[in-house]
């Protein structure tokens, strides 16, 4: 189960979201959580640095870029001492990491040692590389991590009941027996969206889900929707009726999204909720 809960932390208003959220949660697992702040090497020393200098027409002056990699430093020390205290004002076991690297890069391998990443939909930096919807920080994560990610909103809402977006595929079969262990331990009620315009097809993903829900204890509940399947998770998340969505992350080929574009990212972008994904 959730035993160390990594949080990516940067100073921006959203990862401290993101915080906000794992403080929440972590007591209702049993969980300690981890804040990582990356220094990005490219601001220390990579191409950003470059087009910076060339921009004004003068290499950096001597001592610069320790300058600017003592800055960023200390700035970490304000962020990570920042976490550490709101976890030991709330009760919350908790251990600060700061490292140096590519941010996507240095999450995923500090995810290995953790069970779920809680991060904010877009840090600090997004809008200065690719960008994107989501962040490409996150996207990247999200695809390459191997772990539950809590993609987190601008703003927090305490989680009472959580739905799941269901379509039978491998990642839903995992976000599907997450959700029920999740459901147990927190006593969270889950509502189950099955989305097909197939009533034979509907029939059996929901026998699948009732099957699997009876396994445990989880208070789970079936709901069967035909449309396009974006528009209906959204429709069911305006609705209010729970406060965190969990889907099987990026169930489709890449060329498949690039023709006609990926469920994962058009619910990340557009949904007010915590979206919890699993690859």
């Amino acid at each position: 189960m959730i035993q160390t809960i990594l949080i990516p932390v940067d100073g921006s208003p959203n990862s401290g979201i993101a915080l906000d959220y794992g403080l929440y949660i972590a007591p209702k697992f049993g969980a300690s959580l981890r804040g990582l702040h990356v220094l990005d090497i490219y601001l220390i020393q990579g191409p950003m640095m470059t087009d910076v200098t060339a921009t004004v027409g003068m290499p950096p002056y001597d001592g610069y870029l320790d300058a600017v990699e003592a800055s960023l430093k200390e700035k970490a020390a304000g962020v990570l001492a920042s976490f550490a205290e709101r976890c030991r004002r709330a009760g919350v076991v908790c251990e600060t990491r700061k490292n140096i690297g590519k941010i996507s890069d240095t999450i995923i391998e500090e995810a290995e040692t953790a069970d779920l990443i809680c991060m904010a939909k877009k840090g600090e930096h997004f809008h200065l590389k690719e960008g994107g919807l989501i962040g490409s920080v996150a996207e990247v994560v999200i695809r390459r991590s191997g772990k539950p990610v809590m993609v987190i909103p601008e703003t927090f809402r305490e989680i009472e009941s959580m739905g799941l977006a269901y379509d039978g595929s491998a990642p839903a079969k995992k976000a599907l027996d997450l959700s029920l262990r999740l459901s147990e331990q927190a006593k969270w009620p889950i509502t189950v969206l099955i989305v097909s315009a197939d009533a034979a097809r509907a029939a059996a993903l929901c026998a699948e889900v009732e099957e699997k829900a009876q396994e445990g204890t989880a208070d789970c509940e079936v709901i069967l929707s035909s449309g396009k399947e974006a528009d209906e998770i959204l429709k069911f998340i305006a609705e209010g009726a729970v406060e965190l969505m969990v889907m099987g992350a990026y169930g489709h080929n890449r060329l498949r999204e690039w023709l006609l574009g990926s469920t994962t990212s058009h619910i990340l972008s557009r949904s007010p909720l915590p979206v919890l994904l699993i690859r």
